[in-house]
C-alpha cells in the first residue's frame, strides 16, 4: 500500500509540473513576436544614402561674405534617420580659383550625425573670386558608405545706378522793363487789338536792334508814349 501511494503521489506531482511548463508556454508565446520585432527595428542599416537638405545650386553673395551651408540627412535602405554617421564636408574649389571654406580657413569639416541623421555643414564662407564650385559630402556607418555633390555658386551683386540730382529749370521768367526813353519803331510785328496771342517783334533804338519774344502778351492798342507802330 506504501509503494502504491508513493506511486500516485509521484504521478500527481508530476502532471502538476507538465501543467505548469503548458501554463508557461502559453504565456510566452504573445511576447514571441513581440521580441522579434524589436530586435528587427533596431537592427543596423543595410545601406545608407544621403539626402540634401539645403545648400544645392546656392548663390553665395561675395561682397557680404556670407553662404549657403549644407545641411544633409544620412537614411537607412527603409529612409530612416541614421544615428551615430560620420558625415565628411570637403570643398573642391572651380576651375576660375571659386570657392569656400569652414572656420579658421579650412576645406574639410566632420560631423556626426544625432538622432534625427542631420549633419550641417557650418561656418561655410565664400571666397573673393565668382564661379561655381563643388561640395562633397561622404557619410560612413561601420562597412557602409554614401557620398554626394552639392553644387554652389560665388557671385557679386550689380551695384545700383547713381541717384541723379534734379536739374534746375532752363527757362527763367524774370518781368520786362521797358529801357528805351525815346520813341521806338516795332517793324515785323502783327498788332490784333483785343487777343492774346504770341509774337516776335524788333525793337529799333537807334543803331542797335534788340529781340523780344514775350509770352502771352494781350496786345492792345498803342498808348500814348510817343511810340510809332510801322506795319
Amino acid at each position: 500500500m506504501i509503494s502504491l501511494h508513493r506511486k500516485v503521489h509521484i504521478s500527481t506531482v508530476g502532471a502538476r509540473v507538465c501543467a505548469l511548463l503548458v501554463a508557461a508556454l502559453l504565456l510566452l508565446q504573445p511576447i514571441a513576436p513581440l521580441q522579434a520585432e524589436v530586435a528587427a527595428d533596431g537592427a543596423p542599416p543595410q545601406d545608407l544614402q544621403i539626402v540634401i537638405l539645403d545648400g544645392e545650386g546656392a548663390l553665395n553673395n561675395i561682397q557680404a561674405r556670407t553662404a549657403r551651408e549644407p545641411i544633409v540627412q544620412v537614411q537607412d535602405h527603409n529612409h530612416k534617420p541614421v544615428a551615430g554617421a560620420s558625415v565628411l564636408f570637403a570643398i573642391h574649389g572651380g576651375s576660375e580659383g571659386a570657392a569656400g571654406t569652414f572656420a579658421n580657413g579650412a576645406t574639410s569639416l566632420s560631423v556626426t550625425t544625432g538622432t534625427d541623421g542631420i549633419a550641417h555643414g557650418a561656418g561655410l564662407v565664400p571666397n573673393a573670386t565668382k564661379g561655381s564650385w563643388q561640395i562633397t559630402v561622404s557619410a560612413s556607418l561601420g562597412a557602409l558608405t554614401a557620398s554626394v555633390i552639392i553644387n554652389e555658386m560665388n557671385f557679386t551683386p550689380l551695384a545700383p545706378p547713381p541717384a541723379q540730382s534734379p536739374q534746375s529749370p532752363t527757362t527763367v521768367s524774370k518781368p520786362f522793363h521797358w529801357p528805351f526813353p525815346k520813341p521806338i519803331t516795332i517793324g515785323g510785328g502783327i498788332i490784333i487789338v483785343g487777343t492774346i496771342i504770341a509774337i516776335t517783334v524788333v525793337l529799333n533804338n537807334g543803331n542797335s536792334s534788340t529781340k523780344i519774344t514775350p509770352g502771352n502778351p494781350v496786345v492792345g492798342p498803342p498808348a500814348s508814349s510817343g511810340i510809332t507802330f510801322r506795319l
